[in-house]
């Protein structure tokens, strides 16, 4: 049955996968963002309100006709803690009171694996605690304790919980990798990389989105992990993109803690785009079960770790003139890289 959906953030990466996934489910659209709308080969087919979801009535006007809101927008973690903190979580609570008070049928909120911080086992599952590194993990465990309180007066709120996810129109941390395997560069890891990284391609997710949105409400009010079914080691998925970048080029270890330590200094100082939750994590386990999804979503992910990681290098190589000289902090452009742009000469 097609449906009126509100997607918030519907300018960035999920966004605009999920409007295009979506519009071929025969759904009308209607994205809201403070980000110009760019993407021109649906900008005719939806509608677009520029605006911010922490002004209540530009929000409260979106709603109108609604009948599911997915709710994508959010700050990224290298934007300030305030905007990270206004946008997560007082942007969170007017869309989804404004979605409360429209009758609108369900708010499907898009979180982050990054609220169980540094886990110490594998693999997590939902019933694990929260325990979140910096603004943006803490910032998305509030946004999910006001989920909680919608539910409990009557609102279907499913709650995702991805692992990071790439895909056409994914530069932001990812770009780094795909610039040094276009220019036929070796890429450096930390630690040995023999560590199982799990990562989700967007057409996955915007599928979990759907199932969630169109779900029995009795069954898909709860929260689930949403992740890559097959991956394998940090340094496997990796050395697969350079690969098929066709230059012959190894991914390259370095000792995780020193390295962690000049990271730090240099996320300090403004010259590194990484920041502590990334460089933490990345030598680590990092994975989650996505048991509950199969089981009462029908989640059934289509794109291995190797997969999406290939499919978006090729993307990049086919659109490298559109952004090769913007930069910014979404994930819609690389990040700029700061010192480590000078460490790619040895590489």
């Amino acid at each position: 049955m097609s449906k009126k959906c509100l997607v918030t953030g519907g300018a960035g990466f999920l966004g605009i996968n999920l409007i295009r996934f979506l519009l071929d489910k025969g759904w009308q659209v209607r994205s809201l963002d403070k980000a110009e709308f760019v993407f021109d080969d649906v900008a005719d087919k939806i509608e677009i309100i520029t605006g911010d979801i922490r002004d209540k009535e530009t929000v409260a006007e979106a709603m109108n006709d609604i009948d599911i809101v997915v709710h994508s927008a959010a700050a990224l973690p290298l934007d300030s803690e305030k905007d990270i903190l206004s946008t997560e979580v007082d942007g969170t609570r007017i869309v989804i009171e404004a979605a409360h008070n429209a009758g609108v049928e369900r708010v499907v909120h898009i979180s982050s694996t990054a609220v169980y911080g540094i886990p110490d086992h594998h693999p997590l599952v939902e019933e694990d605690k929260v325990s979140g590194v910096g603004p943006y993990g803490i910032a998305k465990i509030e946004a999910e304790k006001i989920c909680s309180e919608f539910r409990e007066k009557g609102l279907c709120v499913p709650v995702l919980r991805p692992k990071s996810f790439v895909g056409p129109e994914r530069l932001g941390v990812f770009a780094l990798l795909y610039e040094w395997a276009y220019e036929g560069k070796h890429f450096p890891i930390l630690g040995k990389g023999d560590n199982r990284y799990q990562l989700l391609d967007v057409e996955d997710l915007c599928s979990a989105i759907y199932h969630a949105a169109t779900g029995d409400p009795e069954v898909v009010n709860d929260t689930f992990n949403i992740g890559a079914k097959e991956y394998e080691t940090l340094r496997s998925d990796f050395q697969s993109v350079l690969d098929h970048a066709g230059h012959g080029k190894k991914i390259k270890s370095f000792p995780a803690r020193p390295v962690i330590i000049a990271l730090q200094v240099l996320e300090k100082l403004g010259l590194s785009p990484l920041y502590e939750w990334i460089y933490e994590t990345v030598a680590t386990e990092s994975f989650v079960s996505i048991e509950k999804a199969e089981r009462v979503l029908g989640f059934k992910p289509k794109y291995s770790n190797k997969d999406a990681l290939r499919r978006n290098y090729e993307w990049y190589c086919a659109n490298f003139s559109k952004f090769e000289k913007k930069s910014g902090t979404s994930h819609t452009v690389p990040w700029s890289q700061g010192a480590l742009k000078l460490a790619k000469i040895f590489f």
